[in-house]
């Protein structure tokens, strides 16, 4: 499995995903899946979660204005998808046909959306402006349009980071007064310094994360195959009414970080790599854990040894006004300073991503990144190490960065009895 479409691994499970945080938990297990977590703990996890207000919302928008002036924007577009879901309630989908919102630096903020869709555009918009263009008309002479009326022709133009090519040669060929550069500045700069309430809904689905892997754990069985095993961690997570599952990976599979296509079955002393999470309220998390499966190797042990160490030492460089490939490197040196180097030949990537509403986004902890470390970013802490034709052994948590330095919002895995 694809470790960055788990949230989307089944039908089910995408299903379950949309179920309401106001439902009891009784009610979810009762209709989904015969119970393996006890209903006290899901009870519990989930009476946590609380919605994303629109008071939030304006926040957030009031922060990019503000990170607007700071880097001369005057305005910034964005397509469908998790910025746009970030700054209002609109979730769409992305096509040959083009809806984005413009949210200028001074002013209310707009919507183009095909004529077809306007109801289900002001549905999703909250009053919000909503233009709208016929099949037969330019969308980009649309925004031409509107921008000429807030005499915005020839202003600065920030794009978001994942707006289409054929978008933005559109709106530059229709309004070629305007100039256009990167959105990053405001997007990274609001979604990577994340609020108590979203550290909050990142910590839940955590906290579910590390039930459904203690659960799912017993139900290994010789010559399970890896998607066996991954089916029931998803239907684990349905259990609290989220949409999650994991890469599975056995034995010498897990020497290669994301797998092969070849499917694996449990064998006695095998190791289980399990990389996967849930999503909850649009928030996600991403955890690996290491079980073995029968009598762990002396080198398994080892390995397990550096590798903890490795994270130790990236919790212990990550802090505030750090550059984020110091980070890497003090994990990278433990790996490699114990004959697993030299650079990335045993630690074949980087040590952490940014993780949120996007379970990979802004900024990374790889060698070369000047980016300066905030109070409220979150990362993955990930090292590891990769012998082909043997194992892996990859520990993953997501370390969150606080005025006194760093946490993770995990207990660590000491050894392969004890995953949390």
């Amino acid at each position: 499995m694809n470790r960055r479409n788990f949230i989307k691994t089944t039908g089910l499970v995408t299903a379950v995903s949309a179920i309401s945080p106001s439902l009891s938990a009784e009610t979810i297990t009762k209709n989904v899946f015969d119970g393996f977590i006890p209903k006290e703990i899901i009870n519990a996890i989930r009476s946590r979660i609380k919605l994303i207000t629109p008071e939030e919302r304006l926040q957030r928008i009031e922060r990019a204005r503000q990170l607007m002036t700071e880097n001369k924007i005057d305005a910034i577009l964005m397509e469908g998808g998790t910025s746009l879901s970030y700054f209002t309630k609109a979730r769409w989908g992305r096509s040959e046909r083009l809806f984005c919102m413009v949210l200028p630096a001074k002013g209310d903020a707009f919507f183009i959306s095909p004529k077809f869709e306007e109801s289900r555009a002001k549905e999703q918009t909250e009053n919000a402006q909503v233009h709208c263009w016929e099949e037969n008309e330019s969308p980009y002479e649309l925004i031409k349009k509107v921008l000429k009326e807030r005499g915005l022709l020839s202003a600065t133009l920030g794009v978001e980071e994942t707006t289409r090519h054929f978008v933005t040669e559109g709106i530059r060929k229709a309004i070629p007064a305007l100039k256009i550069k990167s959105a990053d500045a405001v997007t990274a700069g609001c979604r990577s310094v994340k609020t108590a309430h979203e550290i909050e809904l990142m910590q839940i689905a955590n906290d579910m994360s590390a039930e459904v892997y203690k659960a799912a754990v017993k139900q290994l069985k010789v010559g399970m195959s890896e998607n066996e095993f991954g089916e029931i961690i998803s239907n684990l997570f349905g259990e609290f009414g989220v949409g999650g599952g994991a890469l599975v990976l056995f034995g010498e599979a897990s020497a290669h970080p994301h797998g092969l296509v070849k499917t694996n079955y449990l064998k006695e002393n095998d190791v289980v790599l399990m990389d996967g999470g849930c999503e909850v309220e649009g928030y996600e998390s991403d955890i690996t854990r290491m079980w073995m499966f029968g009598k762990a190797s002396d080198k398994a042990l080892k390995n397990l040894e550096l590798v903890r160490k490795a994270q130790d030492q990236g919790l212990k460089a990550a802090k505030p006004g750090v550059e984020a490939w110091t980070v890497d490197a003090a994990a990278r040196k433990v790996i490699t300073d114990n004959g697993y180097g030299p650079g990335y030949k045993y630690f074949t990537h980087r040590l952490g991503h940014g993780i949120g509403m996007d379970g990979h986004e802004w900024h990374y902890l790889v060698g070369g990144n000047k980016h300066i470390l905030k109070t409220g970013n979150m990362f993955s802490n990930e090292p590891g190490i990769y012998i082909p034709g043997e194992f892996g052994i990859r520990l993953e948590d997501e370390m969150l960065i606080t005025e006194n330095g760093a946490r993770l919002l995990l207990p660590q895995q000491d050894n392969f009895e004890k995953m949390f």
